[in-house]
């Protein structure tokens, strides 16, 4: 593996080119198939579980055995592997095959379902499927161009009565970012209750230097 900074830079340019393609969600693939298993050529895994997550998961209920978790983008499976220790029913998926077979590499006896999926069209077959959907920093890693349709098929997906649990980079202005990420500005943001959910509670965690901001949604019945 080449130096991290390297390795960043050669990550941002084909993302860079896979937008311009036309294929904004494309590089994911690469990304994994060009670190050859080794997890730190990939920035975003932490080889365990988000911690703005677990603090986020201490502060509230066990769910039922009957609730059902999704994870957004799940990489090489932390999150996931971490609801399903909570007590869900936990489906994730990626974009990437490479992503997926390592997850499951990773974890063999796992009882969350992974899949390999496509987030519109999978939006479009888990219609309102789920009572937990955790996504963390996967709109920001696509362009301002479909983040639209991301945020709408990403709020399709809960339940009624169901929670969003979201972390994000966020932006202090509406001018475009250079990118990736395209860290969210907060009329992205606002696109969210447009969907018929409801913000309950936003805060921005300390210890980070990213300017990160953690959101928690409910769908209004």
């Amino acid at each position: 593996m080449s130096d991290p900074q390297s390795r960043r830079e050669y990550i941002r340019d084909i993302a860079a080119k896979a937008s311009a393609d036309e294929h904004p969600a494309g590089w994911f693939e690469e990304v994994y198939t060009t670190a050859e298993g080794e997890s730190a050529a990939i920035p975003w895994a932490l080889m365990q579980p988000n911690p703005h997550l677990l603090a986020w998961l201490a502060q509230g209920d066990r769910p039922s055995p009957s609730q059902r978790a999704l994870v957004v983008g799940c990489g090489l499976g932390d999150d996931a592997e971490a609801l399903a220790e909570q007590g869900y029913q936990v489906t994730a998926f990626d974009i990437s095959t490479t992503a997926i077979a390592w997850c499951q590499q990773r974890f063999p006896n796992s009882c969350v379902n992974y899949h390999v999926a496509d987030l519109d069209e999978f939006a479009q077959t888990h219609s309102q499927a789920f009572d937990l959907v955790f996504e963390c920093r996967t709109i920001q890693a696509l362009p301002l161009t479909v983040r639209p349709q991301t945020i709408t098929a990403i709020c399709q997906l809960l339940a009624p009565e169901g929670t969003l649990f979201l972390i994000t980079n966020v932006r202090e202005d509406e001018a475009a970012p250079d990118g990736p990420p395209w860290p969210l500005s907060e009329s992205e943001l606002q696109q969210i209750p447009q969907q018929g959910l409801q913000e309950v509670h936003r805060h921005r965690p300390s210890g980070t230097n990213r300017p990160t901001l953690c959101l928690e949604y409910r769908r209004v019945s």
